[in-house]
């Protein structure tokens, strides 16, 4: 059976359906088997104070449903307008694609998967905020 495989570093941290689980001593495996499982390494979150772009603040509200902080069917129409304005700047076609599989995933009601590919547009991003002119 497949599924997803979290490779943990000793006393790392992840979130598993709203449950916070921490490693032991030890580098561990788990087998994450249940597919809908909402999953987020908590090395990987956003924190609030780190939602300073446009970018980063579409993250952060994708993962406050992963997290069950936000309920999905109040806030993924939010989300998607979020997800649609980002996609009135992100013009190329890496963008385009990535905005895309976050727009499918959301409607599948996939969250881990609409956060991993909005997450994929952070990188551009920062290159974008350092071009623009002081």
């Amino acid at each position: 059976m497949s599924g997803l495989i979290l490779k943990l570093a000793p006393k790392e941290r992840v979130l598993v359906n709203g449950a916070v689980i921490e490693n032991g001593d030890r580098r561990s495996r788990l087998s994450i088997v249940t597919p809908d499982a909402n999953i987020l390494r908590l090395r990987d979150a956003i924190h609030p104070e780190e939602a300073t772009t446009p970018v980063r603040r579409v993250c952060y509200a994708a993962q406050l449903i992963l997290t069950g902080d936000s309920d999905p069917e109040t806030a993924r129409h939010g989300l998607l307008r979020r997800i649609e304005e980002l996609s009135q700047v992100f013009t190329d076609a890496d963008s385009r694609a990535s905005l895309s599989e976050a727009t499918d995933a959301l409607i599948a009601e996939h969250y881990y998967r609409c956060l991993k590919a909005l997450r994929s547009l952070m990188p551009r991003e920062d290159r974008l905020m350092a071009a623009r002119p002081s």
